[in-house]
């Protein structure tokens, strides 16, 4: 016979997306150009029906609604692709569905992906009338012959032009840089960080260049054709700089490449990384959704095209796979040691039915990998440098 509180731990493992909210990604798959570094689901297209678009999220959204009905929604993410490519009034249009469809929380985040280029700037206004509250630039550089390296059609002029459209439209701005690029110095990064934080309004997103599998870049290093990356001791000290330059603007970091304010921190993102719920809506786009108490991963087709037909015909999903609560642990394991907040022992327990192993931890803590207490478990800032495997450690422990 069941006690009352295996029951109620039941019962709390089918709500335990309420932990984090609930939060609608919106993946806009256009590009102006497809940057050598980028390995994410973008195309470039000569022509674009927005209106066909339009009716094809409206669609999508009217079916989230039906399959999660009577939740309040945190957030609502426009990334890409290049989301400033859209038409104002598609976003417009999918805004006021999503508030037809679901209470709204009272600090209901909008974020929409932009480019600074005079073209996106321009469609500033536009994104601000409909709704979106929040921006966020990929800048990457803020020197043109870096930018040309990336493949950006960007200046650094147009990107700060573009930075001061958007502080005056919105209360909340980001903006993206990459570092380790080719033939950087630490001091040129450090100069660099300091010219973004005087320009900063609350939220910085920090990214060392990976290169990625698939990419040009990738195709280029195998070639011999990418010189002067810095080697791995100077991305480490670039991080390390990175973290004690944040913080002496007040601008720590609370996810491995993210830093704000307090207070500022991207709440979608906070909805990924402590484990919630999320629709993701557009090709290639990943959900993790709660239904009638089962957590399911969710991966829409990822062709612009297919995914176009898919929509109008309500067969958009590529797949749909419920996850069992130890993968559920791992998931939120991995995505919480992210943050500088860390892991709620306690949730973690819940969800996989075991505590961590205590050799493991202990091994970790005495290393300096791991900071433990009682309720709580942090990656050290030598931790995080080395996270992936020490997420490895812990899962395989």
């Amino acid at each position: 016979m069941q006690t009352l509180s295996q029951n109620s731990s039941k019962a709390a493992l089918t709500e335990d997306w309420r932990n984090a909210g609930f939060g609608i990604y919106i993946h806009w798959p256009y590009c102006e150009a497809k940057c050598p570094y980028c390995d994410f689901n973008s195309h470039v297209a000569r022509v674009i029906e927005q209106d066909r678009w339009k009716q094809a999220y409206l669609a999508e959204i009217d079916r989230a609604a039906e399959a999660y009905p009577g939740r309040v929604l945190n957030t609502v993410f426009f990334g890409g692709g290049t989301p400033s490519l859209m038409d104002s009034d598609v976003v417009a249009a999918v805004l006021e569905r999503i508030r037809q469809s679901w209470t709204t929380a009272n600090d209901f985040e909008v974020t929409l992906e932009a480019n600074p280029g005079s073209v996106e700037a321009g469609r500033f206004k536009g994104f601000h009338d409909a709704g979106v509250n929040r921006i966020s630039i990929g800048v990457q550089a803020l020197n043109d012959t870096d930018l040309q390296r990336l493949g950006r059609i960007h200046t650094a002029k147009e990107a700060r032009q573009a930075f001061d459209v958007a502080r005056n439209l919105f209360s909340r701005v980001s903006f993206d840089l990459i570092y380790a690029r080719q033939d950087q110095s630490l001091a040129d990064w450090k100069a660099e960080l300091a010219q973004a934080l005087d320009m900063a309004v609350d939220h910085l997103s920090l990214y060392q260049l990976t290169i990625e599998p698939g990419t040009p870049f990738a195709h280029q290093l195998s070639n011999g054709d990418l010189p002067g990356l810095p080697t791995d001791d100077v991305s480490a000290d670039m991080y390390d700089v990175t973290r004690e330059v944040c913080d002496q603007y007040g601008m720590s970091a609370y996810e491995v490449s993210n830093h704000a304010q307090s207070g500022s921190e991207s709440r979608h993102n906070l909805i990924y990384w402590r484990y919630g719920d999320y629709v993701g809506i557009g090709p290639g786009a990943h959900g993790r959704v709660t239904k009638s108490g089962r957590k399911y991963a969710t991966e829409a087709m990822s062709h612009p095209d297919r995914w176009l037909s898919g929509a109008e015909q309500g067969q958009a999903l590529r797949s749909s796979i419920e996850l069992s609560h130890e993968t559920q642990a791992d998931e939120y394991l991995m995505m919480s040691l992210r943050l500088s907040e860390g892991t709620d022992r306690l949730r973690y327990t819940a969800l996989a039915g075991r505590d961590l192993p205590e050799d493991v931890l202990s091994h970790l803590s005495d290393i300096g990998m791991l900071d433990i207490s009682v309720d709580r478990i942090k990656a050290t800032q030598q931790g995080r440098v080395v996270l992936n495997a020490v997420i490895r450690e812990l899962i395989t422990g």
